[in-house]
């Protein structure tokens, strides 16, 4: 082979050391390494069975990849910058060890189909770890939930105090965020579960492969459909990058909160001193830096997303060597959001809420006034003259330094025209939460049987995981490959 490249026989120079460097890939996609031997074993059984290489052949080259991947996980395998990439690296390293017979392994692919395949492969496992880090924040969510089920707390908008809850109403509402952001990545599981080895470079191959035995080797549901499709597009991976980014959206919000939930004017939680740090002159502080970082990460991972969306804009079919730049940016959204997640679920399991915190605010700001409203509008006043006539109230109050709570049944019968005394329950906080009891309201009824169904979720998902960690689980081509 010209130069030592196995594709060098075109070519009559050598390639330029800056070529070389950018041209190489290997330093990123070798952790690609366990997916593409399993890719290269099932295709070398593939060619076996198809009689396309001699069952002897067969024997040799899985034997030997079976071997090379023994060698990466034990840390003794030279990854070399002028082999490329992370396929050229294995095919000429059992070349090494094997001799001829490897260069019978790329018989009827291409590295564009190959790489398509291992990405696919990659990332499928990924889909599913991080599935299950999802699904340990939302655990320790529903932890946190199940012990404020009773803790009053103030809702928010525009940061203002706005209406009682319960606070379990509100990690709940991180919980369904979390829910969506899982149903995102498993939904994507089935566009990227696909099978495009088979398709070449761009149009297949003449020799009498069999995709469908490959396929079901590596436990794909199916197999690409267009052979220029196949190879040109990522799609599959802007998917999870997509929804990796609005993962890591929700979790700078809960992160966002968590740092406002720390400060003295909220106190609403606290948390461990495992996941928070000191500052190098004020010996009093003890800053969220675990949340700060998590929140900081979003826009990391959103420009993960924008470079490769960037990157495919443009490209005619079928493969261009712009495609390369897929890997970095799909790593690192991967390893990001990953990271926070497990990070996100070990904090929140050892947070501590502070219920007379949450309590106590909800006695100042009149979060009970639309209740007084809705008082109001049961007596058949327009909602929204009762709007403008507590309103009223609130400015009445607002003059007098006090509260709802502080008004008087004569009071309130002067400033509403209505009953005081039949008025003065409406006012109630822990009442008003009671009456919101309305599918996916916060009344402690509605609360404890979001909780169970949580629970029941979170159960379902545990088992679909598990079954598809068994079903990606491809440790019999190993198992294969020695026979």
């Amino acid at each position: 082979m010209s130069m030592g490249k196995l594709w060098g026989g075109r070519f009559s120079e050598q390639t330029d050391t800056l070529v070389e460097q950018l041209n190489a890939s290997v330093s990123f996609d070798k952790r690609l390494y366990r997916h593409d031997i399993l890719g290269s074993i099932a295709h070398a059984i593939m060619l076996g069975t198809q009689g396309i290489i001699s069952q002897e052949e067969r024997k040799t080259i899985t034997t030997g990849l079976a071997e090379l991947l023994d060698e990466i996980e034990a840390g003794r395998f030279e990854w070399r910058i002028d082999r490329e990439d992370v396929h050229m690296n294995v095919e000429a390293a059992l070349a090494d060890h094997i001799g001829a017979a490897a260069g019978k392994l790329h018989t009827a692919r291409s590295r564009n189909d190959q790489v398509a395949l291992d990405v696919r492969l990659w990332l499928r496992d990924r889909i599913v770890e991080t599935a299950g880090q999802i699904t340990a924040v939302q655990t320790a969510l529903l932890y946190l939930a199940n012990g404020s089920q009773t803790v009053l707390m103030p809702g928010y908008t525009h940061l203002q105090r706005a209406q009682p809850i319960v606070a379990a109403h509100h990690f709940l509402a991180y919980f369904e965020m979390f829910e969506r952001d899982c149903s995102r990545f498993l939904d994507g599981l089935q566009r990227t579960n696909v099978m495009p080895l088979g398709s070449g470079a761009l149009a297949g191959t003449p020799f009498p492969i069999d995709r469908g035995l490959v396929r079901k080797l590596l436990r794909f549901d199916g197999i690409t459909r267009n052979s220029l499709d196949a190879v040109s597009d990522r799609d599959f991976v802007l998917e999870f990058m997509s929804a990796a980014a609005i993962t890591q959206m929700h979790l700078s919000r809960l992160a966002e909160e968590l740092v406002l939930w720390m400060t003295n004017e909220f106190a609403f939680i606290k948390l461990p001193d495992g996941f928070c740090t000191g500052s190098s002159i004020m010996p009093q502080k003890k800053n969220p830096d675990i949340p700060e970082l998590i929140r900081g990460k979003a826009g990391r991972v959103y420009g993960d997303l924008m470079a490769l969306l960037t990157t495919m804009k443009g490209l005619p079919l079928a493969y261009n060597k712009d495609m390369q730049e897929d890997k970095e940016p799909l790593f690192d959204a991967a390893d990001t959001v990953l990271s926070c997640l497990t990070i996100a679920a070990r904090m929140l399991e050892r947070a501590e809420i502070q219920p007379e915190k949450m309590r106590r605010a909800i006695d100042e700001g009149f979060l009970t006034a639309t209740d007084l409203a809705d008082a109001l509008a049961a007596t058949g006043l327009p909602f929204r003259e009762a709007h403008h006539v507590v309103g009223k109230v609130v400015a009445y109050c607002v003059d007098r330094n006090m509260e709802l709570n502080d008004l008087s049944p004569d009071e309130l019968t002067n400033l509403t025209g209505q009953d005081g005394s039949a008025l003065i329950p409406w006012l109630d906080p822990v009442s008003s939460v009671r009456r919101r009891d309305v599918p996916g309201g916060p009344a402690p009824i509605r609360v404890a049987a979001a909780l169970d169904d949580a629970a029941q979720r979170l159960s379902v998902r545990q088992q679909h995981l598990d079954q598809l960690r068994s079903a990606f689980d491809l440790d019999h081509l190993l198992l294969q490959a020695r026979l």
